[in-house]
């Protein structure tokens, strides 16, 4: 995938959760937002940050966004690495991942990908060679909120 590519995805990606906030980027989002932990979770408006150092490093999750989700019944949110009460979670401090389903994932699963709800279904269908990951170097803060 090339940077453009990221880029464009990224930018989506952000505006979509950027709207998702609604007009005032303070205000908390109940909606359906961010898969993680296998549940759905609202957000919060976006901020950016700085990439992360050799200091801060690990208080930084992933959140995969899946750039070619095909599945016609259900909508492939961003996933997270982490959740409110997992102890990985790290209040919504994100690095964003670019996930990308190969021609065998999609084979694998009968021509559509499935849903996938939590970092485990990310990291066990890229050991299997189904999806491709990639970082896409965009680092901001969004922490999670219960749906309501």
């Amino acid at each position: 995938m090339n940077a453009r590519t990221i880029t464009l995805i990224v930018s989506s990606m952000l505006l979509t959760m950027a709207g998702l906030a609604s007009a005032d980027p303070g205000a908390p989002n109940f909606s359906a937002a961010i898969y993680g932990d296998g549940e759905v979770w609202g957000t919060k408006g976006t901020t950016s940050l700085p990439a992360p150092n050799a200091h801060n490093v690990q208080s930084f999750d992933n959140l995969y966004q899946i750039s070619n989700a095909n599945n016609p019944h259900g909508v492939q949110l961003a996933v997270s690495e982490a959740a409110p009460g997992n102890p990985k979670y790290n209040g919504g401090r994100w690095s964003v991942q670019i996930v990308t389903w190969t021609e065998a994932g999609f084979m694998a699963y009968g021509g559509y990908a499935p849903i996938l709800t939590s970092e485990e279904d990310i990291l066990y269908n890229a050991q299997a060679g189904y999806l491709e990951i990639e970082t896409a170097h965009v680092y901001f803060q969004c922490p999670l909120l219960p749906v309501k």
